[in-house]
């Protein structure tokens, strides 16, 4: 069974976000792109990851593939596989850039065996697809050990990282001391924060691009009520029946027409939320740093400790057995699922833990837009943050976030102004009085969205991304 598998990207025109950005700007990533076809001669981009579906990542990709093949580039996206001591490995891995124990296993020689073994398989398939002269964009920990081989193939190879730490600790060391011997080769990375670059690659190699997000897909398009009522209803997040007439559907990234055909698994104690019922909401992966622990237990403080109106709070992640290179999912819902039968009654009643359909990728991102758009309040409480783009998607939405001062989260969120920001995410305290001051003042909430979606409009659309990817590229085929 092969392990290197093709994700198709559909063409996306830029046109669309002329009403948004102004003609100039499109014209600009157009013209951009125009002329590095030209220097690639026939060449591809190639982008490699470890999945097509679940995080950040592989929606950007989706996304920025797409507007980058209706530019006109030969834009092309590859996954890899691996064994599950691979994925543990990597995870160990991720952690570690994020300044983490994690699992706390040792990243020995015999970690190195695994993970070269592993990728070296992966190298085998993809020297077959990958030609001498082509640009090949690796992301994260996951595909770091794949440079030195494909570099002595000829290929023109980028690595870029979602993730890392603003402080350097014995974890972060060990990770990159780990990393060190693979990619100590590639001359040219790409980071999302300064912070984030290691002190041995601050010589010049190391560029900066924030991650952005795609105003027009299944994630992010404008929904009415009505539909986002329907959607919701369907899944089982809000109590039903549905309106008369169904609004399950969605314009996919193809424009052909999808619907929303699957339910959620959700554990609750009694009903679901009626559609009046005010919402907090946090949707992120079962993972540790996501901290979804402590926004129950936050969530549980503010019901206890404030006179609290009546609110519900919605966890939702994937379903943890649809994403493959995640082996912690399973075990971080079973520890939020063990709290919530912890939590009094009282609380419990208010509390929704929601594992969403992934097998359609589309289906699943407008059930995340339905949701966020219906939250009175999204939070994002992480322990630790490459960049966070369920923020920047909430933002979008006009919705005010809670979420923690960690990474990419900072360069996101004026705090007071476009949303506030939790200095001490483990201040459970703090955050139980924050949700209750923004569920308490419409006002504040109003103002603090509607900044929000301006800042993302300026600074966070797809656009702008592929500008600075073009132009990094552009440098490395030019040199």
């Amino acid at each position: 069974m092969p392990l290197v598998h093709e994700v198709q990207a559909q063409i996306r025109s830029l046109e669309r976000f002329v009403p948004l950005l102004g003609q100039p700007a499109v014209d600009e990533a157009r013209n951009l792109a125009r002329w590095l076809f030209e220097r690639l001669a026939g060449g591809v981009i190639w982008n490699v990851n470890s999945t097509a579906v679940g995080g950040g990542v592989a929606e950007m990709l989706h996304s920025l593939l797409g507007y980058a093949r209706g530019a006109g580039l030969d834009v092309r996206w590859l996954t890899i596989g691996g064994s599950p001591d691979f994925f543990r490995i990597t995870k160990r891995l991720h952690h570690a850039l994020h300044g983490e124990r994690g699992d706390g296993s040792p990243l020995d020689e015999a970690e190195h065996a695994v993970y070269a073994s592993n990728l070296c398989h992966n190298a085998v398939e993809l020297r077959e697809l990958i030609r001498p002269g082509d640009v090949v964009l690796l992301h994260d920990p996951q595909t770091a050990g794949l440079a030195p081989t494909l570099l002595a193939a000829g290929a023109r190879v980028l690595w870029r990282c979602h993730i890392g730490a603003d402080e350097t600790n014995d974890d972060t060391e060990l990770g990159w001391r780990f990393l060190a011997r693979y990619l100590d080769v590639v001359r040219v990375m790409i980071f999302s924060r300064e912070t984030y670059v290691p002190a041995r690659y601050r010589d010049g190699r190391a560029s900066i691009i924030q991650p952005s997000i795609d105003a027009f897909s299944a994630k992010n398009i404008d929904l009415d009520d009505l539909t986002v009522r329907s959607i919701l209803v369907h899944v089982g997040i809000l109590e039903g029946p549905p309106p008369p007439s169904p609004h399950y559907g969605f314009s996919r990234s193809d424009d052909t027409p999808g619907r929303v055909e699957r339910s959620a698994d959700i554990v609750r104690l009694g009903r679901a939320p009626a559609w009046e019922t005010p919402l907090v909401v946090q949707v992120s992966r079962w993972d540790p740093l996501k901290d979804m622990l402590g926004v129950l237990r936050g969530f549980s403080a503010m019901v206890e400790n404030h006179a609290a109106p009546d609110v519900d709070l919605v966890l939702a992640g994937p379903n943890v057995r649809a994403v493959a290179d995640d082996p912690e999912g399973p075990a971080v819902f079973d520890s939020v699922y063990r709290a919530f039968l912890e939590e009094p009654p009282a609380v419990r009643v208010h509390v929704h833990l929601a594992m969403l359909p992934t097998a359609d990728v589309e289906e699943n991102a407008v059930i995340v837009n339905a949701l966020q758009r219906h939250a009175a309040i999204v939070v994002q409480k992480s322990l630790h943050e490459g960049f966070g783009l369920t923020v920047t998607e909430a933002m979008w939405k006009a919705r005010p976030v809670i979420a923690s001062a960690v990474g990419g989260i900072q360069d996101q969120i004026e705090d007071g102004v476009s949303g506030v920001l939790l200095r001490d995410p483990n201040d459970l305290d703090t955050f139980a009085g924050e949700l209750h001051r923004v569920l308490a003042d419409r006002a504040l909430a109003e103002r603090l969205g509607a900044a929000a979606r301006e800042r993302v409009r300026q600074r966070f659309l797809g656009v702008r991304h592929l500008v600075q990817y073009g132009e990094i590229i552009g440098r490395l085929v030019a040199a």
